[in-house]
């Protein structure tokens, strides 16, 4: 099955100001979030990609947009599932505000318990993620093969909801996951597991580029995706 490479939108003007702005319209990248996403480019550029899926909010399609130049021939898909937690009342609030909110203790320490007054709740916003990422999943694999990459922009929640997903861990330890603006999170899907390639990662990529399978391989299966047993 495909390669996911999540990419976090880079540091927008809420980030700076300290804002959950949720899906709060005109939020855009600052002034480092756009030198972040002109990064991008680059550090992608080993990578062969299959498509380009991004959150409809403006700051995850401003990150994706130096690539989209830098690629024209790659298909840009907009994926409302993947858009930012519904923080509804809570929207627009500084988060310095939020902190004495009873609910904001339930987040930190229960989230598959915490649901935002007139938003939704951290469970469906990681099953409507998950459900997101395996149809397009299926959908990369049937159209470019297997070993295929695509890139996603979102969001942090909806990156560490689904990097807890892939870890088998209970979303109530998903705020044990971090990810920087503008990071990349790759993790690899097959037929038995995903396995976590990066996390929140800043640097070169190089790495992640496919490669041609060992002779000795054979039928070993999950174990080619990294060396030893069990280990990726």
């Amino acid at each position: 099955m495909p390669t996911l490479i999540l990419v976090r939108h880079g540091r927008s003007t809420a980030n700076t100001a300290g804002v959950l702005a949720g899906r709060t319209p005109g939020v855009a990248l600052d002034e480092r979030g756009a030198a972040q996403a002109a990064a991008l480019p680059g550090r992608l550029a080993a990578l062969p990609l299959a498509a380009a899926v991004s959150s409809p909010l403006q700051r995850c399609r401003e990150t994706l947009e130096p690539l989209l130049t830098a690629r024209p021939d790659l298909p840009l898909h907009i994926e409302d599932r993947i858009s930012e937690c519904d923080y509804g009342d809570w929207s627009g609030r500084k988060l310095a505000e939020l902190t004495d909110e009873p609910l904001m203790t339930v987040v930190q320490r229960h989230p598959s318990a915490a649901a935002f007054p007139g938003g939704e709740s951290m469970r469906a916003m990681q099953a409507r993620a998950v459900d997101a990422v395996r149809e397009w999943n299926a959908r990369i694999e049937a159209e470019h093969g297997e070993n295929a990459a695509y890139v996603m922009c979102s969001h942090g929640d909806i990156i560490k909801s689904l990097v807890a997903d892939a870890l088998g861990m209970h979303l109530d330890l998903f705020q044990r996951v971090h990810a920087d603006p503008c990071s990349v999170t790759a993790i690899r899907y097959t037929r038995l597991r995903p396995y976590l390639l990066r996390l929140g990662d800043t640097g070169d990529l190089a790495g992640l580029a496919p490669r041609e399978p060992s002779p000795d391989a054979g039928a070993a299966g999950d174990a080619a995706v990294g060396g030893g047993a069990g280990a990726p």
